[in-house]
C-alpha cells in the first residue's frame, strides 16, 4: 500500500470538488437550457401568432405562459437522478408566481403599457432573471440576458409597427432557443 502525504491528499480533494462542481453546473445548465429552448419556441411561436392574429394578443400570450408554466414544471419534476434534491420545489414556484406577480403589478397596473411597451417590458423583465441567476449559475445566463436585452432595446427604437414582433420572434424566441442550445455545450 502506498502512503500519499497530505500535499498531495489536499491536491486530491481538491480536484474532486473542483469536478463536483462542474458537474453541478453542468447540470444547471442542461435543465436551464431545456427550459430556454421549450421558451424560446413558445415565445418565437406567441410572436408569430400575434403577429398575424393581432386582435388575439391577450389570448395567444395567456396560452404561452400557461404553456411554458406547464412545461417548466414537467422539466423540474422529471429532473434527472443527483440533480441536487427533490424536482419540484415549492420555494421556486412561489418566487416565480411572486416574480410574475410584481411584472402584472408593475406593467399592467401601474405603468398601463400599450402593446409595444409590454412587447419590450416582459422579455427584458425577465432578462434580469438571467443575470441575477448568473451571478449565481454562471457567466452564460448572464450573456445570454445582456444580449437578448440589448437586442430588444435595438428593436423597441429603431423597428416600427408590426416588423416588432417579428424582430421580437427573431431576438427574444430565437435567442432563447439559440441560447439553450449554447449552454448544452458548455
Amino acid at each position: 500500500m502506498t502512503r500519499i502525504d497530505p500535499k498531495e491528499a489536499a491536491r486530491a480533494l481538491n480536484d474532486i470538488e473542483e469536478i463536483v462542481q462542474r458537474v453541478r453546473q453542468s447540470r444547471t445548465y442542461d435543465i436551464a437550457s431545456q427550459m430556454m429552448i421549450l421558451w424560446g419556441v413558445l415565445v418565437f411561436g406567441g410572436n408569430i401568432a400575434t403577429f398575424l392574429w393581432p386582435r388575439d394578443g391577450s389570448y395567444i400570450w395567456i396560452g404561452v405562459n400557461t404553456a411554458g408554466a406547464l412545461g417548466a414544471i414537467a422539466i423540474s419534476m422529471f429532473r434527472f437522478p443527483g440533480a441536487g434534491g427533490p424536482g419540484f420545489d415549492l420555494r421556486m414556484a412561489m418566487a416565480f408566481i411572486m416574480f410574475f406577480a410584481f411584472g402584472l403589478l408593475s406593467s399592467v397596473v401601474f405603468g398601463h403599457f400599450g402593446p409595444r411597451e409590454l412587447g419590450a417590458f416582459w422579455p427584458i423583465y425577465f432578462m434580469l432573471f438571467y443575470c441575477l441567476a448568473g451571478l449565481w449559475f454562471g457567466r452564460a445566463f448572464i450573456s445570454i440576458g445582456i444580449g437578448i436585452t440589448a437586442l430588444i432595446l435595438i428593436g423597441y427604437f429603431f423597428v416600427g409597427g408590426a416588423a416588432f414582433l417579428l424582430w421580437m420572434a427573431a431576438v427574444n424566441g430565437g435567442g432563447l432557443i439559440l441560447g439553450g442550445l449554447w449552454m448544452r455545450r458548455i
